[in-house]
């Protein structure tokens, strides 16, 4: 096999019509961060695209310094479940096309807690967008949840496929995160009462960061207790992180258990945005929020010698993958991260 085209059925369709994708990046210290964010596959599906706001760029530079990335794609228990090692690159030499392909890929409904376009086109640290394109080199899957202690099946790009190269880097560094990090021990309880799921992420034995929800957990004193499906083919050891839908993430490593289980020592839990504590400030930030997303906005855009984008008077039209998203986020289809309870699911 050498495209995604042949892929099971099954399994191409949840890859075009998913919404949220665990993403694991590689930190500069070696640890896999995973984020869950919203996806969009090109339209021919030859690579895998997502985006993180230009005030907040650290994934797109862990993608930059590091390409070999992880993406692990959900749906319904009698969906498969798909994980894709892919090699990453960055756009960000055109903001300002950015933001119109990400207005295209997501709308805006969803995140509008009932604000009119009007206002929605006013958030510009939002829609102010790098994009990372994700091409993959491999597919692990599994017919259903329930299989996930059975082997994947595989799909290995062609060996001589060519991997995109990312925009030159900005002039400068990133600043240090604006938000809080609080103890991590705050943060974990908070975590095991949200009733969302764990997806631990670790290193494969080619570097790739790979994420894999843990079908149970618990708190310790030292971290989480964790059940891993055992047909995950490599091994959960090392460097780790581990997300609840990306409202709480922590850092650590990741060990034997001495049974079948794994354990998670926690070193850290990593700042929290507060769009991630109340979403209606994804659009209407807080007055704190936005003059610190503003400075950010503007430092990102001037270490590329870019002005702000211009948001339109009118949102361009959906995408054709878009619409099909969207079918699925008007379904009963869990979606992490993207709840009635949040007021984020809608079309």
């Amino acid at each position: 096999m050498s495209d995604l085209h042949d892929l099971p059925a099954r399994v191409f369709s949840l890859i075009e019509s998913g919404v949220v994708a665990e993403f694991s990046t590689v930190s500069a210290a070696g640890i896999p961060i995973d984020t869950p964010t919203y996806y969009f596959p090109a339209d021919d599906m030859s690579t895998i695209d997502l985006a993180t706001g230009l005030p907040n760029p650290a994934k797109a530079e862990r993608v930059r310094r590091t390409s070999k990335v992880g993406l692990l794609i959900e749906g319904r228990p009698e969906e498969p479940v798909v994980v894709i090692r892919a090699h990453g690159a960055v756009r960000d030499s055109d903001i300002q096309a950015n933001a119109i392909r990400y207005l295209a890929e997501t709308g805006y409904e969803g995140i509008s807690h009932g604000i009119t376009w009007e206002e929605a086109r006013k958030a510009v640290t939002y829609w102010s967008r790098i994009i990372i394109e994700n091409k993959p080199e491999r597919v692990y899957w599994w017919d259903s949840h329930a299989a996930l202690d059975d082997p994947p099946q595989v799909w290995s790009a062609a060996p001589d496929t060519v991997y995109p190269t990312s925009d030159p880097s900005p002039a400068r560094r990133m600043k240090r995160s604006a938000w809080p990090v609080r103890p991590w021990q705050d943060v974990a309880g908070e975590a095991v009462e949200g009733g969302t799921p764990a997806h631990l992420s670790v290193l494969d034995e080619d570097g790739f960061p790979l994420p894999m929800r843990a079908t149970s957990f618990e708190l310790t004193a030292e971290g989480f207790r964790l059940a891993v499906p055992t047909g995950t083919p490599w091994r959960l050891r090392g460097r780790a992180s581990l997300t609840f839908a990306g409202f709480r993430t922590f850092v650590g490593d990741a060990g034997a258990d001495g049974g079948d289980r794994v354990l998670f020592r926690v070193e850290r839990s990593l700042p929290q945005h507060p769009a991630t504590l109340d979403t209606k400030q994804v659009l209407q930030p807080s007055e704190d929020t936005l003059a610190k997303a503003r400075a950010r906005l503007e430092y990102e855009a001037e270490r590329r010698g870019q002005s702000l984008p211009v948001i339109p008077a009118d949102p361009p039209p959906r995408t054709r993958i878009a619409l099909i998203r969207r079918a699925r986020i008007a379904s009963d289809a869990p979606i992490t991260g993207i709840t009635e309870e949040h007021g984020n699911r809608r079309t």
